[in-house]
């Protein structure tokens, strides 16, 4: 072919390309779509030393992945048993990952180093969960594990903040004075598991490490307890412990607030001012803004539609001087009066109330409530078992239990949840423990299925445990 056919026969070629891209009106340039997303934590390529090395002398490990990674929070996230007085140092680089161990190395010990969901990919930040790096300064790798499950005693439900801790070679106050020997963290069902165990006596305990000690030193911290020693053996019974605050963190109380200062005028709130129904289970209550010096309880009056006075309420101030509680026995579909003359109450400051208050209202009818039956099977009526009923994590009632069931006409409806109580001290609330003078807390047990309520309805449940 000649240069002149050829140039030719390129430019026509050329020519019909352009034309095509041109004469596509959904031709576009953009970025790929890149395709499904990464899920696929990084792979273990090597370790130096190797995973189960034995006569490990050496103060520096060494991981390599198959793609770049991050680690996240090691303090947080990194558990190394046997626990050490100092944390190793963590650094990583492109794909690996180096740790320097602080501490002089126990002889004859097998350790392992626990990441948890520390070490992810640099991209999509997928976990590689659970990685255990083992090695032994001994001739053996310990094989032994020790697993079980940490409830919280008051609820029976699991609580993943909390830490279990072991110890070797331990008394009763070891836990308050030093660091555990090995640390486990709780998983959301409350599962635990112990590895690479020597065989022995060990003390078992459960921890809300509030202030990263690894010891029970508050004793607003939730902490269980075993009764005695843990042998850690071939074959092993598996560990339940139940976990309690033995004092309540005041700051998590509800209504705990801050000293305010008294309001210039003195006011109250009540339901009944919004909503003028009067549940038939229920007291009034009057919320004041000050705290009240006097409460003169002939001033406020409870009358019929004809101002006749009802006779046999009572009245209550609590402590702190805030909240007045009136008690009555109320008949369904009644209408009532509540009359609050303006100086019957007076705060630290002197202020009245700005006028005398007329609250009209009518009690409920039986229809707006349900019945409830609840059958019992398997109950240990010798535990004194009481019976709560869970609402936005607040007991709302609870009642004790003393044959194969119990009813109640009139129920407020709604859902909730049930929890059975066994009231070690027959007082009627749940009870924390004590480790000073080892006793445990009372236990609960809360069921899996809520508890619906229909007004007007006969509710029916059966109770399995």
């Amino acid at each position: 072919m000649s240069i002149k056919n050829l140039l030719y026969t390129t430019a026509l070629s050329l020519l019909t390309y352009i034309v095509f891209i041109m004469g596509s009106g959904c031709a576009q340039i953009g970025a790929p779509t890149g395709g499904p997303r990464d899920s696929i934590p990084p792979v273990l390529v090597s370790a130096i030393p190797k995973l189960l090395t034995t006569n490990f002398t050496g103060n520096k490990i060494t991981l390599v992945f198959d793609e770049y990674i991050n680690v996240k929070e090691e303090q947080k996230n990194v558990l190394v048993s046997p626990f050490p007085k100092t944390f190793p140092i963590i650094d990583y680089k492109l794909k690996t990952v180096t740790i320097k161990l602080k501490d002089t190395l126990l002889a004859n010990t097998t350790y392992a180093i626990n990441f948890g969901n520390a070490i992810t990919d640099n991209n999509e930040g997928n976990p590689y969960r659970d990685f255990t790096y083992v090695f032994s300064t001994g001739k053996t790798i310990d094989s032994l594990t020790l697993s079980g499950t940490v409830l919280m005693a008051e609820t029976g439900k699991a609580d993943s903040t909390l830490l279990v801790l072991l110890y070797r070679n331990a008394n009763d106050s070891s836990v308050q004075q030093r660091k555990p020997d090995y640390v486990a963290r709780v998983n959301i069902i409350g599962r635990f598991k112990f590895t690479n165990l020597s065989e022995g006596h060990y003390r078992i305990y459960a921890l809300n490490d509030k202030d990263g000690g690894k010891t029970y030193n508050s004793k607003i911290e939730d902490f269980g307890f075993a009764d005695k020693d843990i042998i850690v053996a071939p074959v092993n019974d598996t560990v339940l412990l139940y976990a309690y605050e033995e004092e309540k963190d005041i700051k998590k109380l509800p209504g705990t607030t801050v000293k305010a200062a008294v309001d210039k005028k003195l006011k109250y709130i009540s339901a009944l001012k919004n909503t003028p129904q009067q549940d038939l289970l229920s007291n009034i209550e009057l919320h004041f803004n000050n705290t009240l010096k006097i409460f003169d309880t002939t001033k406020i009056f409870l009358t019929d539609t004809n101002f006749n006075k009802i006779k046999g309420i009572t009245f209550l101030i609590d402590s702190t001087r805030k909240m007045v509680t009136i008690k009555n026995n109320w008949p369904a579909e009644t209408n009532y009066r509540l009359i609050i003359d303006k100086d019957a109450v007076s705060d630290s400051a002197n202020n009245l109330l700005a006028k005398t208050d007329t609250i009209r209202f009518v009690t409920k009818k039986e229809g707006d409530y349900g019945s409830l039956l609840l059958r019992f099977n398997n109950l240990d009526t010798a535990r004194h078992p009481v019976v709560q009923f869970i609402t936005n994590d607040k007991v709302v009632k609870s009642v004790p239990v003393i044959g194969p069931t119990w009813s109640d006409k009139l129920f407020p409806p709604g859902e909730y949840e049930l929890r059975i109580l066994y009231d070690r001290n027959n007082n009627g609330v749940w009870d924390a423990g004590n480790y000073e003078k080892r006793i445990q807390p009372e236990i609960a047990i809360t069921l899996d299925k809520k508890l619906v309520i229909k007004a007007d309805w006969e509710n029916e449940r059966d109770v399995k445990l």
